[in-house]
């Protein structure tokens, strides 16, 4: 798979490639990561990427060629390609926005700044268009490292552990349970002395009960997508008698 980030500030996004998780499957060859910079297909003195608002308003506008000619350029002939916006006004990214993200060949996002972007490159050159959140942020670096990120992680391998992204929160509409090491015993903070007993049907019992837990207190709005047994129910329904006394 490849990912490309279309960015002002390619130095910015580089340093996200050079690190980490992202950086070591870089490095072995799992994904090909790649930053352009818009500021490359200008063609006038002072390589101007932005202008004047048509009406009238406040600010400046990213312009649409270079912003199409960025992404021409990088696009690849692959099976599967994806191009982003990432903007506010977008639908909401999710772990399984990640997921469905990591079945393609290759991804585009591309990265706003200044008051936005020219509202032809949302409509006529992206896909769609993706937001992390609702808040306003001065441009679409940290939001497209966010997809980036999340998007890798779900690729075989990138993990290194084989059930890493299995367990991850969310990806079963459910927080995932708290985790411990070494020492047993921090400030008076004991682990959980079923996690160092060493019977594995009692820890696997304990971390259900413990996601089901945390999700109920922390995001009970996941639990209405949750894949539950009859034995979780019941188990909630323990939590929420525990939780109202």
């Amino acid at each position: 798979m490849r990912i490309d980030i279309i960015s002002l500030f390619p130095e910015f996004i580089e340093a996200f490639y050079g690190h980490s998780i992202i950086g070591r499957a870089r490095a072995a060859g799992l994904m090909e990561f790649d930053v352009t910079n818009p500021r490359c297909f200008t063609y006038d003195r002072h390589r101007m990427v932005d202008d004047t608002v048509y009406g009238g308003g406040c600010g400046m506008l990213m312009k649409a060629g270079p912003l199409f000619a960025a992404v021409e350029a990088v696009r690849r002939h692959v099976p599967k390609r994806r191009v982003i916006f990432m903007g506010p006004a977008g639908t909401q990214f999710t772990q399984a926005k990640a997921k469905e993200l990591a079945a393609y060949d290759q991804i585009i996002l591309i990265c706003g700044h200044y008051e936005g972007v020219d509202y032809r490159v949302e409509t006529k050159l992206a896909d769609e268009t993706v937001s992390v959140g609702d808040y306003i942020l001065t441009g679409g670096e940290l939001p497209a490292m966010i997809v980036a990120d999340a998007t890798a992680r779900m690729i075989p391998g990138v993990l290194g552990a084989a059930a890493g992204a299995a367990e991850d929160s969310f990806v079963a509409s459910l927080l995932e349970y708290p985790q411990y090491t070494k020492p047993a015993v921090f400030r008076n903070l004991a682990v959980p002395e079923v996690l160092c007993g060493g019977d594995h049907a009692k820890i696997a019992a304990w971390r259900r009960r413990a996601s089901l837990m945390r999700t109920a207190k922390a995001r009970p709005d996941l639990l209405k997508e949750a894949d539950l047994s009859e034995a979780d129910e019941a188990v909630l329904t323990e939590i929420e008698r525990e939780m109202k006394e």
